[in-house]
């Protein structure tokens, strides 16, 4: 019996393998491409082969890892590898194939070897006949595995396609992606041989397997077997390290948290091989910075990468830690984290965040302020201390006065930079009602607090309020004071008495009053006892006077030191007294020479005064002799009459005495003229002399 290797990746004698359980990156790659199928030929004397006559043949494989997991096949089903590795027979066979071929495959390689059958020529003489041996032609193409990132010198072997015909009838052919379609060239195949090279390097990355297509044809080119399908696999090398999703993370856990919290997760990729160590991470927490008060303080599940908190929740108070952030270097190792694994890393900031379990205190337990009476506006600041995170609303202070302001007269508001409470005054202060107020103050957060702290006394405290006393000016009361007076009284007559008393009730003060504004310059007042009367004749009529009103202005003034003063407003309402005569409008009209009864003018009566003092109007033709028989005057309404020519005039001017008379009590007249004028008009405007009586102001 001899042997002999079919494909030249077998190599001769038993392979150098790594120590048993040896998991390194450099052992691994040399295993795999380490894996060697034995070739066996046998050399069967007899022709027929019988199952009790075939010598076994053992160890076939070794690759390095115990041939685990591997499967092995056999071109002939009368043969089989059993569980020892010896290539047996199943049963007597009355002839068999001169060649076999036995294919070990397993995750980490694929391999092929050829079993050479020598001396038989056909069926065996068991059956009492020779029977000429004829070959069957088969194409056997097994998987092809190559590493990537190999190095040359290339176009190097990487695997054997076998035709079972004979050699000088046919040529190899193969087809594909990566022998003449893109990429083209990365491989070839000997047209005679049918050994298939690889000519530069390759990248799992890029492309994990090849499938192309092979087939053999003669010299004319005529198909003899194919095409069929083979893959090229390409081996995963440990070439891509753990890259992470993001450049820097960031989270959170609320200070006091449970050991075990799960404050964030951290991912990496890898580019390699996910069905090989090459891809499978494992996570590290390399360093914390700061280290107190334990450079444990979190814990990174190695598989899934979950950040959980390892401190007990008593130490991880934010107010008693070094720093509320801390820095975690993270690292990921690929091959299961081993050491020759590759790495990557990246940063983890953990911000320890607050919760509200400290009540705000005030700093002292008594303030002090001190008010002028009257003024308005912030009187002390009241200061608070909070352990919490400022500007969180656990830090956040709101104060309420629980007790000494029952008319409401104060304030707090907070002061968003400093917390502290802003106390003011909103509705001043009367020294003579109180002298000294005692407000008791509360403050809180605006977040409640945790169930188990509470607000203790110091998150109270009082605040003494003194009210410091001023002068203060003379009040009118009231204020405006409103009379009603009849216009043109007596000068010297009695308007009013003004009334201002002195807040300052404590201190004896006199007061005295003077005129302010005066814009008429009617009245006049006494400066001790504030009687107003009037200097001059009060109208009605006046520019001054707005809605029968008239305003004026005084002020008291007190004898304090300083001095304060108060103003008051005198409102004198003036009821009417007919002291104007009424008088005519239109005071002109036109009529043409040579017309007789018409209406030469509609004329009203106008009075400054109100009625009962006004209208209605009597109006009447003057004292004139013979006025009668020339002009007609004539009621309309009870504010307006008619004037009507009795008789043709010449052209000239006349003027019309008339007589008004309002309806007053007693009743005021007055003597006014119309004047008329009488003009030359063009006969063939008769229409229009119609219309210049009625709109004198448009002829003449």
């Amino acid at each position: 019996v001899e042997s002999s290797a079919v494909t030249p990746s077998v190599r001769e004698g038993k392979p150098t393998c790594a120590r048993r359980g040896d998991t390194s990156l450099l052992s691994r790659v040399f295993c795999f491409s380490a894996l060697q199928l034995r070739a066996t030929v046998f050399s069967l004397i007899k022709q027929s082969v019988p199952r009790k006559q075939v010598r076994n043949i053992n160890k076939p494989f070794d690759d390095c890892a115990g041939n685990e997991d591997v499967t092995f096949g056999v071109s002939d089903p009368g043969f089989h590898v059993d569980g020892d590795l010896n290539l047996v027979p199943l049963r007597d066979l009355p002839h068999s194939e001169p060649v076999l071929f036995i294919r070990g495959l397993s995750a980490r390689a694929d391999d092929l070897a050829q079993v050479d059958i020598i001396g038989t020529r056909g069926r065996s003489d068991i059956v009492g006949q020779k029977l000429p041996y004829r070959s069957k032609r088969s194409l056997l193409v097994p998987n092809i595995s190559i590493s990537e990132n190999e190095r040359g010198p290339f176009p190097k072997f990487i695997g054997q396609l076998i035709s079972t015909g004979e050699p000088r009838e046919q040529i190899f052919r193969m087809t594909g992606p990566g022998a003449d379609q893109d990429p083209k060239g990365l491989f070839t195949i000997d047209m005679n041989s049918g050994a298939v090279s690889v000519s530069r390097s390759v990248d799992r990355e890029a492309t994990d397997s090849y499938q192309l297509e092979v087939s053999t044809t003669d010299y004319s080119g005529n198909l003899i077997e194919g095409p069929q399908v083979f893959r090229i696999n390409v081996i995963d090398q440990n070439d891509n390290r753990p890259i992470f999703k993001e450049p820097q993370y960031t989270g959170e856990v609320l200070e006091g948290s449970p050991t075990g919290t799960t404050v964030m997760t951290m991912t990496a990729f890898d580019a390699d091989d996910p069905n090989t160590d090459n891809a499978v991470l494992r996570y590290n927490i390399v360093k914390q910075s700061p280290d107190k008060p334990s450079p444990n303080m979190f814990y990174i599940d190695a598989e899934r990468g979950d950040i959980v908190t390892v401190i007990a929740p008593t130490l991880l108070d934010r107010e008693t830690l070094p720093t509320t952030t801390y820095e975690l270097e993270i690292m990921a190792k690929d091959m299961a984290g081993s050491e020759v694994g590759l790495t990557g890393t990246t940063t983890a900031t953990i911000t320890i965040t607050d919760k509200n379990d400290h009540a705000p205190e005030f700093t002292h337990p008594l303030f002090e302020a001190h008010v002028y009476e009257g003024s308005t506006g912030v009187v002390v600041n009241l200061t608070v201390d909070d352990r919490d995170d400022p500007a969180t609303a656990a830090w956040r202070a709101m104060y309420s006065i629980i007790s000494g302001d029952p008319t409401q007269s104060f304030e707090i508001q907070t002061n968003p930079d400093n917390n502290e409470g802003m106390l003011s005054v909103v509705k001043p202060l009367n020294y003579e009602a109180s002298e000294f107020l005692s407000l008791l103050i509360k403050v809180e957060n605006e977040d409640p607090l945790v169930p188990d702290v509470g607000y203790g006394p110091s998150s109270t405290a009082t605040v003494h309020v003194r009210v410091e006393d001023i002068n203060e000016g003379p009040v009118f009361f009231p204020d405006p004071l409103i009379v009603t007076r009849m216009e043109n009284i007596p000068v010297g007559s009695f308007v009013a008495s003004l009334n201002a008393t002195d807040p300052d009730i404590l201190e004896k003060q006199s007061i005295r009053y003077a005129v302010l504004q005066d814009p008429a310059g009617w009245l006049s007042v006494n400066p001790v006892r504030g009687t107003v009367n009037t200097s001059a004749s009060l109208d009605r009529e006046s520019p001054y006077v707005y809605d029968n009103k008239y305003t004026a202005v005084f002020i008291a003034t007190d004898n304090g030191t300083p001095p304060a003063t108060g103003t008051g407003t005198l409102i004198i309402h003036l009821e009417d007294y007919n002291d104007n005569a009424p008088y005519v409008l239109p005071s002109v009209a036109r009529v043409c020479e040579d017309t007789y009864d018409v209406t030469v003018a509609v004329v009203g009566g106008w009075d400054k005064d109100l009625p009962p003092n006004a209208a209605p109007f009597k109006i009447e033709l003057g004292t004139q002799p013979d006025l009668d028989k020339t002009w007609n005057v004539t009621r309309v309404n009870s504010t307006h009459s008619q004037i009507r020519l009795l008789r043709s005039l010449k052209k000239d001017n006349y003027q019309l005495p008339l007589l008004i008379t309002d309806s007053g009590v007693p009743p005021l007249s007055n003597n006014t003229e119309v004047k008329v004028q009488v003009c030359i008009c063009n006969k063939n405007r008769i229409a229009e002399r119609w219309v210049a009586v009625i709109i004198p102001s448009l002829f003449c």
